[in-house]
């Protein structure tokens, strides 16, 4: 029986296939889901694109806290956790933290030279995690 579950959500359209893998897995009311949202680690002004429009680490915090609470309330026995920094090391901390013994994460899908370029969240965290990974396409 799985007693921990971290979901590893990114707020995006995806995160809705995430969610739904729960029904998939049949998990028991008892267990415990967590619902964690990474937020890109802050950038100083002079690495800011001054060309494009961005949004202050505070308002991206309330971003992703609304929408996590809109999954926790579909979500029985959830807890959300929003960190700050490298998707892959802080999803791997925090599975560490809970002890959890499955994490559920997405995947963007990329191949060959994007994959490369851009990194893979999921497999960096496949290899990593301390527990099973399931990784789910949207």
């Amino acid at each position: 029986m799985l007693k921990t579950i971290l979901l590893a959500l990114d707020c995006s359209d995806g995160s809705q296939s995430i969610i739904q893998a729960l029904d998939i897995l049949q998990v028991q009311p008892q267990t415990k889901i967590i619902l964690a949202h990474v937020l890109s680690a802050p950038t100083s002004e002079s690495e800011l694109a001054a060309d494009r429009p961005h949004e202050s680490p505070e308002s991206l915090y309330q971003q992703a806290q609304q929408q996590l609470q809109a999954y926790r309330a579909q979500i029985p026995n959830s807890a959300i956790e929003i960190v700050s920094g490298d998707a892959s090391e802080e999803i791997v901390r925090l599975a560490n933290i809970h002890q959890t013994d499955l994490i559920i994460i997405g995947t963007r899908g990329l191949k060959g030279v994007d994959r490369v370029i851009e990194g893979s969240v999921s497999s960096q965290v496949v290899a990593d995690a301390p527990c099973s990974v399931l990784v789910v396409k949207s």
